[in-house]
């Protein structure tokens, strides 16, 4: 039986980048697609707030696992091979967007109705209000659950190995069943996941302790 050698750590290394690429395409797409989600929950529309509602209730409830089958095997029905790579990207580009959506949501319903009130003193849209005003303060607000979010996004690209998108949790299954080590190589997998993660909690805490957010 083989031994883990530094060919096997590398490999291990290779899937922490595309872990790690997975994980800005979809947390970048998803953003994109959140602050969208984010602008229709604070339409002045209720048909557009209901439909926004409506559609983060149902991305809410859908477990991520089912979502990348959704997208990996249903569009092959229509004869479009898609890539395991956009799969997962596409499937968590859904899913971020719905949370993102929400806690942007919340921090701009969290600022104070005086911030509306003096916008439309200086004769300001609520277009404007809601970009030159609203959103700075927002998005301070926001940044340390926005980066806490992002280390779960990380951990949830473990799931594209199901549709066959060799990431670090792929890369470590590949390598146990050539070794049957499995303590030994799920360990390291496990290890490179925290080296990954830890800094980013780190620096959301503080950067929740520096805005002082829970006080606002």
């Amino acid at each position: 039986m083989d031994s883990f050698s530094s060919v096997q750590l590398m490999y291990l290394l290779k899937g922490v980048g595309w872990t790690l690429v997975l994980s800005l395409i979809s947390f970048a797409l998803g953003s994109l697609a959140g602050f969208a989600v984010m602008l229709a929950r604070v339409s002045v529309h209720k048909s557009i707030r209901v439909i926004t509602s409506a559609y983060i209730q149902m991305i809410q409830g859908i477990p991520l696992l089912v979502l990348l089958f959704i997208v990996y095997f249903g569009v092959g029905i229509f004869g479009i091979n898609v890539a395991p790579l956009v799969a997962s990207a596409l499937a968590l580009m859904v899913h971020v967007s719905a949370f993102l959506g929400e806690i942007w949501r919340g921090s701009v319903q969290a600022i104070e109705k005086t911030q509306w009130e003096a916008s439309e003193c200086l004769g300001l849209s609520r277009w404007q209000s809601l970009m030159l005003v609203i959103i700075p303060q927002a998005l301070r607000m926001s940044l340390p659950p926005s980066v806490g979010y992002l280390v779960q996004v990380i951990k949830l690209t473990s799931l594209a190995s199901v549709v066959g998108f060799v990431e670090l949790t792929r890369a470590g299954q590949i390598i146990n069943n050539s070794l049957f080590q499995p303590f030994l190589v799920f360990v390291l997998v496990g290890a490179f996941y925290f080296v990954l993660c830890y800094p980013l909690s780190l620096w959301s805490r503080a950067m929740e302790r520096k805005l002082n957010v829970g006080n606002r």
